[in-house]
Formats: C-alpha cells, structure tokens, sequence
C-alpha cells in the first residue's frame, strides 16, 4: 500500500510539472517547438505509465484479500436433528469416509467400518461406490457411449435378466357360419441378459492425491466413463458374447447388400431406410462411421439435394433422409463384405447394468514409482431383443 501511496504522490508532482512547463514553454507563433514537443510527450507518457502501475498494484492488493478471505464461516455448534436421513452407499456418512479411504492409504478403523456397514464390501475386496458417485459415472457413460444414448438401460441387482420376446404372432382368418374355429397362437422366445466383467487400472500419483485442490472423485468419474465407455461401446457394435456383451451387428437382419464390394450408392441407403418396417422408423437412428458419412455426404436426390443434412440448432443431430445419424469408430469402414451401416430403433437393444460399480485402491502395486492405483470394474451385458428392429447395410463379397 506504502508504494501505490508513492506512485500517487510521484504521479500528482509529474503532473504539476508537466503543467507548469506548458505554462513557461518557449513558443514559437502560439506553437510549441520540436523539442518542448519531444520534452512535453515524455512527461506525459511518465504520467500514463505510472497510472497503469498504481491499477496494477491496486488489483493485485484486492485479490489478495479476496484470496486470503475464509471461504466460509466456522459450524461451532452441532446441527439439531439428523440431518443425513439417507442411509447405505447414500448417506453422506458413507460418501465421507470412501474418499477418505480413496485419499489415504492408512485409513483410521472407523472408517473402514463406515464403508463396511454403509455398503456391502465389493469383489476382490474393492468398496462399492456412492450413489451419487455412481450417478456421475452413469452420467459420463452414457455421454461418451453413443448406444447407451440410444439403447434400453436397466439395472439389475443379481443373477440373470430373462426377458420374454415374441417370436411371431398368430393371425385372423376369415371363418364360415358354424365351421370350426382356426386356431393360430403366438410363439414366444426368451433373451437371457447375464453380466461381463470389465476392469481397468487407473494411476494417479501420492502428490495429487494428497493435494487437496485436485479433485480425485471428478477425475476417476471423468477417466472410468471414458476408458469403459470405450470398450463398451465396441462391444455393443462388435462384441461376439464370449466374455463380452453381443453386439447389435450380430443379432440385427442384413436389409440391403451392395451392388458393389467398393461403393456405396444413394438408392441403396433409400432401400436401407425402406427395409426397416414403418413402426419401427418413428425412433429409427443410423449408426454408422465417419468415413463413410463423409462419401454419403456427397449424395443427392432426384431433385439435387444432398439427402445429409446438418444440424442447424444446438442439441438437434445431422440427419439422413430426415432421420437422426450418429458416429461411431467401431463401426466397420467401407470394405467387401463389411456391415457399414446400421439403420434401426434401438431401444430394442437392451444394455443390463449389475447394480454397484467398485473401486479398489492398490496401495503398493505402483508404490516404487510414487504412485497409487485405482481398479474400477462393472459388470454388464447387452443383446439386441428383436431381430427385425435393426436392419444393416452390407458391402457385396469380393
């Protein structure tokens, strides 16, 4: 404060100065000459830079209480009543003491006993997350993975989800007066959702965990959704349920095949959009990749309009003839024999989330490089329920 009261005092005399000057100046017809000029546009860019140097210091001084202020005030007194009614993974007991076992490896007894009567002790000796915890990785799941955004999601707390699927109808007939009745019955069948174990190791070292402005709960939310969002999103396409959910490109019907094994044609993706029956189209997305969007973006219609259309509102996707398009990596790219492209309602994909997802610190695995690893795993599984509401596009054989 002593220096910014200097500057001022410094500034207030230059000014006078340069003030005085003017008055005493040697003028030439009323003008200043080249050298009080040169002399006078001295003093005054003293003055100017000064001014910067006092605002300068003067911002600096009030960040510095608005820093050093106490974020908030001092709980003297116990609060009435119980505040946290919620109990288990909910309550904020639990919460508390899973990111105090989460920070230190050396937790006290009371909270391992915190975790272990607030939630059930996970596999391999890993604890189950909060449920707000878990809330956040659902969240960032769902926002990396573009088929959990499309697909039917439960959760399941054990053993297998059996869901009972028609597999074909029974049918009217046309019945003469006092003729026996023709008998026509639905089949049934039935998808069994079980649950595939997937893991992943995160390393985070001793000084961040220990640094309390690094927030560790956001970070491992942020890097599990994207590490299972990643391999899930693969298997749901891809997947061949050994060990790993079905993908959709398993169970779904081929509803156009190419004339070529190297091109694709605009009236093929119009034959790809018909094969998929009317109801099923209400909520029908294409899935597909980025390359080959960027060949179908080159299409146009009888009348020369390209069938792709982007989005031109904040929240509204691109669409294919008229319908919503999203991209995947894990989609096949263009080749022979390849199922490029998906067209159907994916909400009879059904993804079956076993309930609590774990972490498990690992104090000494990762100890002699100074750092502490986090295992997370969950177990799911997913399958395509109905055939027919997902028709692909297939390249021809070579």
């Amino acid at each position: 404060m002593n220096k910014i009261l200097e500057l001022r005092e410094k500034r207030g005399k230059l000014w006078e100065q340069t003030k005085a000057f003017l008055d005493t100046a040697k003028r030439e017809g009323d003008i200043l000459s080249a050298e009080d000029v040169g002399k006078y546009e001295k003093m005054e860019a003293d003055i100017v830079v000064m001014g910067r140097e006092i605002e300068m210091l003067e911002r600096q001084a009030q960040l510095e209480l608005e820093l050093n202020a106490p974020v908030n005030n001092a709980i003297k007194n116990m609060p009435k009543g119980n505040a946290d009614t919620k109990s288990g993974r909910a309550s904020e007991n639990y919460k508390n003491s899973y990111w105090k076992y989460m920070r230190n490896k050396n937790s006290t007894t009371e909270v391992l006993n915190a975790l272990q009567i607030g939630g059930e002790d996970g596999s391999e000796g890993g604890y189950l997350v909060p449920d707000e915890f878990e809330a956040m990785l659902i969240d960032g799941l769902t926002e990396e993975n573009i088929i959990r955004q499309v697909a039917n999601v439960i959760s399941t707390s054990f053993g297998e989800k059996k869901i009972p699927v028609v597999a074909g109808h029974g049918s009217a007939a046309w019945t003469d007066e006092e003729a026996a009745l023709t008998e026509s019955d639905d089949s049934f069948g039935m998808v069994t959702l079980g649950a595939h174990k997937l893991t992943t190791i995160i390393k985070v070292s001793e000084e961040l965990i220990n640094d309390s402005v690094f927030s560790i709960e956001n970070y491992l939310a942020k890097e599990f959704a994207r590490r299972m969002a990643s391999a899930e999103e693969e298997a749901f396409i891809i997947g061949n349920g050994t060990g790993k959910p079905t993908g959709i490109l398993v169970g779904a019907e081929v509803g156009v095949t190419s004339a070529a094994a190297d091109s694709l044609k605009c009236d093929e993706l119009i034959d790809l959009y018909h094969s998929l029956k009317t109801p099923y189209r209400k909520k029908a997305v294409f899935i597909t990749n980025d390359a080959t969007i960027k060949a179908i973006r080159k299409f146009k219609d009888t009348l020369g309009n390209y069938i792709w259309q982007p989005s031109l509102t904040a929240g509204s996707p691109d669409t294919i003839l008229n319908r919503p398009v999203k991209s995947s990596s894990f989609m096949p790219t263009l080749a022979a024999n390849a199922k490029i492209m998906m067209f159907g309602d994916f909400s009879y994909y059904w993804i079956a989330d076993r309930q609590g997802r774990s972490f498990q610190r690992l104090n000494e695995l990762y100890a002699a490089t100074g750092q502490v690893g986090f295992k997370a795993g969950q177990r799911v599984d997913g399958k395509l329920t109905l055939n027919e509401a997902v028709k692909v596009l297939q390249m021809k054989s070579a």
